[in-house]
């Protein structure tokens, strides 16, 4: 029986790991070609900046004008909860407490059991925090981990799962920023080179949750694929680089009617008291 649970994505970050940007994010949301979606624009008064998704109300990535960052990734389960709350509404809600990161994830952690599987990233630039949550804990009840520096891929299993798309988007980023080294980087180049690639990967190489035939179709860095629901695949790509100016720049490409467009939205980050 098809499901529409299937949305996916997958993100690439650099945390704190360059001289010029704190955060360099780069992220592919896949998602049913049907489902109504907004594009990157200001929402809840002008405070917080992103796409929404207009069925459910939540967001896969976002940001605020105070600093703060959250991006989720489903993880790809079997069973599913069906009346769980929609896992988009968990950055929006990070992004309207002014929590700190570590104190929403240890709220997030009392309510795991209510959403089906999830990786959940909540940033604050203005703090240098960052804290992954998952209700897939690897290690027993471990839902909350704080993020390293460095270069991290999220897929549709634990941060840094060794997926081989992940692996090749790992890769190809690493060389990339060794390429611009310490200047400035070229978004839409990035965006182009990194999350265009439609390479899958070899049966053997599948994680085998779902049949081969399917997760082989979403074996790709991007997805473009039908099943019996509809077109399914990579809706928009998202880069959000913050400088350590405290600028903060969002690109997103998206798909609208079989046209892609660009949308593009610089702010200063607002300190806060």
């Amino acid at each position: 029986m098809p499901t529409k649970k299937l949305n996916m994505c997958i993100a690439v970050f650099l945390w704190r790991a360059h001289p010029l940007y704190p955060l360099i994010l780069l992220l592919n949301r896949d998602e049913y070609h049907s489902r109504p979606t907004r594009q990157l624009e200001w929402w809840d008064g002008g405070e917080i900046l992103g796409g929404r998704d207009e069925l459910a109300g939540g967001t896969w990535l976002a940001c605020s004008r105070d600093g703060r960052v959250a991006f989720l990734t489903n993880v790809r389960e079997v069973e599913c909860l069906p009346d769980a709350k929609s896992r988009g509404d968990l950055p929006s809600r990070f992004l309207q407490s002014k929590k700190k990161p570590m104190d929403f994830a240890e709220e997030v952690a009392k309510e795991v059991d209510q959403y089906n599987g999830f990786n959940l990233i909540l940033t604050d630039l203005y703090s240098k925090t960052m804290v992954y949550v998952t209700n897939r804990a690897k290690e027993d009840n471990k839902f909350v981990t704080e993020v390293s520096t460095g270069i991290h891929v999220l897929t549709n299993a634990s941060l840094d799962s060794p997926w081989p798309k992940a692996q090749r988007l790992g890769n190809n980023f690493k060389e990339l920023l060794d390429t611009y080294g310490e200047e400035e980087l070229p978004v839409k180049e990035m965006v182009e080179k990194l999350m265009t690639n439609t390479e899958k990967d070899d049966e053997s190489l599948l994680p085998h949750i779902f049949p081969p035939e399917r997760e082989y179709n979403l074996s790709s860095i991007f997805v473009d694929t039908n099943n019996p629901l509809g077109r399914y695949g990579t809706r928009s790509t998202s880069a959000l680089l913050a400088k350590a100016t405290g600028e903060v720049f969002f690109y997103e490409k998206h798909l609208e009617n079989d046209l892609w467009k660009e949308q593009t939205a610089t702010f200063q980050i607002e300190e806060t008291k």
